[in-house]
């Protein structure tokens, strides 16, 4: 074992290489003091055989921990033996004797609550003391106080003091660690700093350090502030202020100065990369302006001198608009680093000297120049193809609405009907404006194009405008006059379809309205049938009803005129228009038959009022008692009363055979009797008359009475006809509503 010790002793302690052993916890350091300020080493033995190789290795790192002065002041040790064996505590305390005997002046052997046998505890090493080097006592856990303070112990001795092994292990790490690496840092960093200090101009000098001096000062940093940290915090538990172990205050000037020495050789370290770093931006940046500056007034403005067409078509525009983006592509790789060094520029003018900075302004300058020049360029021309992208696109929509419409004009305009036309018109006329309104529309949008093309600025001061300049100006010219000319052919044939389409309208106006004038005719000559009826009570009441009834022949001739005029015109237009009408076969000959019959008709009225006329003037005469002309009035009065009604039975018969009735049997029958009850009255009157001159005789009063039987019964017959007509027409009309229903 001792052989072992002193190899160890020989080798310094890393916890990294036996953290194997060290998280066993054979032994620890917990922070506590005895009362003479001396630390507490605790030794805690289990019921296991103690490996003492590991021990003695543990107790030798802890040892190594405390500083010269701390030691001088001694170690209290507490072996538990509460769960291990008596010759183990013996062979542990002997074994104390060889790895720590000047430091140790205190060994407290906790004892079991049932103590070992006295027979194996005969040895005492209070006698021993001389040859020990240290005081040994047994002592009870409950009275391990009377020699160490209670708030000096941990709790597994009653204690309250805390410790975390494993917190303990990972702080040695973190500053061993720490320690380590910032001891290499600093040799590292003090030759880098010699190098870069040492080397010229034009050389490069990329050696780096093999850790990471932020990592590293953050890693003390951090160690420190847990170090202080714990130095000045009390205990949570409200007790005695924990009294930091000696090797923490040993740790933290330890910590101070590497983290001061570090930071200073950093700092060096950090501006002689900057100075390096700074001549290398200068030379970098003066190579990237050259290139930037070399491509841009070289392939950047070839290709830009070469892609100035607008295109003949929008197809072609189209693909010079694709060209362009490629074009603008590779530039803007360029600006990219055009940015890049002009933020590059920016931060070295901030801290260069006076003629570094000259230099970068010259530099700074030049660059923006090229590149200002080539954007406005690229600029210019994108704008000028969506311009022209937009103008060819304005003309080939107008180029289809020119072909629309003269699609229109050449189809063949199919006669419908009036409503039909006015549509088509109506969509000719908006296709007409909507040309009008495109026509414009590209007329705005080429001045617009004319004038980027003239404004075109030069790649160089000195350069010529480009050849494409005229060629793309006569292009624009071209497709402005092209689609005048084109607009104007479809006007002119317009005017002449909207001339033929406005003849059709009014063809089948006045072919609408001769047919109207049909049906006029054929609702007067029914009103004439079914609604003039009336003979009027006297003569003055039929003299008004012939007067009313002239006037509606008059209404009915000035239809059928309106009508003959309307297929007058309509035979004209359509002369005009070479197209065969269909008015002089169907409407003209229905305008005769109706007029034919409503003459018929009328005439017929006219003569059934003349009869009622002379009836009644005659009626009027006997009631004034003109005895002068009595027996002619007599006679007269009869002669036009039996004729009229016998007209009143009689229909009036058409050029085609039909028949019509003036309104229904009973009205009829109704208008008869009215005559019949007059020419009673009037048989009367006479009678009254040849009484009064009693000059009747009997033959003559039997031939009167004859007579007046004769005229009553014609009456009768009359009215007997008229019933059996209104009666027959009756069982007509249910015939046919009894086939209407049994169809259905």
């Amino acid at each position: 074992m001792s052989l072992c010790l002193s190899q160890m002793s020989c080798v310094t302690m890393d916890a990294n290489n036996i953290m194997p052993i060290l998280k066993k916890k054979l032994a620890f350091l917990s922070g506590g003091k005895d009362r003479r300020s001396g630390l507490i080493l605790t030794i805690p033995l289990c019921s296991d055989q103690t490996n003492l190789e590991e021990l003695s290795t543990t107790l030798h790192y802890l040892l190594s921990i405390p500083s010269e002065r701390c030691k001088a002041r001694g170690f209290t040790v507490i072996v538990d033996g509460r769960k291990s064996q008596w010759n183990i505590v013996k062979t542990v305390v002997l074994m104390l004797q060889n790895v720590i005997p000047a430091e140790v002046s205190l060994v407290c052997v906790v004892k079991p609550d049932e103590f070992w046998d006295k027979k194996v505890t005969h040895f005492c090493f209070w006698k021993e003391k001389d040859r020990l080097g240290f005081e040994v006592i047994l002592v009870s856990a409950n009275k391990l106080t009377r020699y160490i303070e209670p708030c000096q112990l941990t709790d597994e001795f009653g204690g309250s003091l805390e410790y975390d092994h494993i917190d303990w292990l990972n702080k040695r790490l973190v500053f061993e660690k720490f320690t380590t690496e910032s001891t290499s840092l600093l040799d590292e960093l003090s030759v880098i700093n010699d190098g870069l200090l040492e080397k010229d101009r034009g050389s490069d000098w990329n050696q780096l350090p093999s850790f990471d001096p932020e990592t590293v000062l953050q890693t003390g940093h951090e160690l420190l502030s847990e170090l202080q940290q714990r130095r000045f915090n009390g205990s949570e538990g409200g007790g005695a202020p924990w009294c930091p172990m000696e090797e923490e205050l040993l740790a933290q000037p330890q910590v101070l100065r590497l983290l001061d020495s570090l930071r200073e050789q950093y700092t060096r370290y950090q501006e002689a990369r900057r100075l390096r770093s700074k001549r290398s931006q200068l030379e970098e940046v003066h190579a990237k302006v050259t290139q930037v500056v070399q491509w841009l007034e070289g392939p950047g403005c070839d290709q830009l001198k070469t892609s100035g067409a607008i295109g003949d078509s929008l197809r072609e525009s189209q693909d010079l608009q694709h060209q362009h983006e490629l074009i603008e592509s590779q530039h803007s790789e360029w600006f990219a680093v055009y940015v890049e060094l002009n933020q590059q520029i920016a931060a070295l003018l901030s801290g260069g000297e006076e003629e570094e900075q000259e230099e970068l302004r010259l530099l700074q300058q030049q660059l923006s120049d090229v590149c200002y020049r080539q954007a406005n360029q690229l600029e210019h021309r994108q704008t000028l193809l969506q311009s022209a992208q937009s103008f060819h696109g304005s003309a080939h929509e107008l180029s289809q609405q020119l072909d629309g419409l003269l699609g229109m004009l050449c189809a063949d305009v199919v006669p419908a009907d009036g409503a039909s036309i006015q549509q088509s018109l109506k969509q000719l006329e908006e296709s007409l404006k909507a040309v009008e309104c495109s026509l414009q529309v590209l007329r705005e949008k080429g001045q617009a194009l004319l004038e980027q093309v003239s404004s075109q600025p030069p790649l160089e001061v000195e350069d010529p405008p480009p050849v494409q300049t005229n060629d793309n100006v006569h292009h624009i010219h071209s497709v402005l006059e092209d689609m005048q000319l084109r607009k104007q052919r479809c006007e002119d044939m317009v005017d002449v379809r909207r001339l033929k389409m406005l003849q059709m309208v009014q063809l089948f106006k006045c072919e609408e309205d001769s047919s109207q004038a049909v049906e006029w005719l054929g609702e007067l000559l029914e009103a004439l049938l079914k609604t003039h009826l009336r003979l009027g009570d006297d003569a003055q009441d039929t003299s008004a009803l012939i007067d009313k009834h002239t006037k509606f022949i008059d209404v009915a001739q000035s239809t059928y005129d309106y009508g003959r005029q309307l297929l007058q015109a309509t035979v004209v237009l359509c002369q005009s228009l070479r197209c065969a009408t269909r008015s002089s076969g169907e409407t003209l000959p229905q305008l005769q038959r109706v007029w034919k019959q409503f003459s018929m008709t009328a005439d017929e009225r006219l003569g059934r009022l003349t009869m009622a006329l002379r009836f009644h003037t005659a009626a009027d005469k006997v009631f004034q008692e003109r005895e002068e002309e009595l027996e002619d009035v007599f006679e007269e009065l009869e002669t036009v009363g039996r004729s009229l009604l016998d007209r009143l039975s009689i229909p009036v018969v058409f050029p085609d055979g039909t028949e019509q009735f003036f309104g229904t049997p009973g009205e009829t029958a109704s208008s008869a009797e009215a005559i019949r009850e007059r020419l009673l009255l009037v048989e009367e009157q006479r009678g009254l008359r040849l009484a009064e001159e009693g000059g009747l005789n009997r033959e003559g009063q039997e031939l009167d009475i004859c007579g007046r039987v004769q005229l009553e019964a014609g009456l009768d017959v009359i009215g007997e006809e008229a019933n059996e007509e209104e009666e027959e027409e009756k069982a007509g009309r249910e015939e046919e509503e009894n086939r209407a229903t049994q169809d259905g």
